[in-house]
């Protein structure tokens, strides 16, 4: 029995498509696509509405900035990330 033509969750060259992102690994990039009024606000906001400490945010934000399936879900803020980082490396 074939599938009538869709290729479900292949890609055209039977690659398997890349899994979505958890919901958690979405709101970290939502969180760091906002912009906040100050450094306290934006720690404070990751404490209690993400139950994270700051140090496991980024720690999960910089394994973001890897990740093929965050550049699919915000490529302009995970562009912008990787930006950033590249411009740091290259000052030291």
């Amino acid at each position: 029995m074939t599938d009538g033509g869709q290729t479900g969750e292949t890609g055209e060259a039977g690659e398997a498509a890349p899994a979505r992102l958890t919901d958690a690994e979405a709101a970290v990039l939502a969180y760091e696509g906002r912009s906040w009024p100050g450094p306290g606000a934006k720690e404070r906001a990751i404490r209690e509405g993400l139950g994270l400490s700051p140090v496991r945010y980024y720690q999960l934000l910089n394994a973001l900035m890897d990740d093929p399936r965050a550049l699919a879900h915000a490529p302009g803020t995970v562009n912008r990330l990787r930006r950033i980082r590249e411009a740091q490396r290259a000052r030291r």
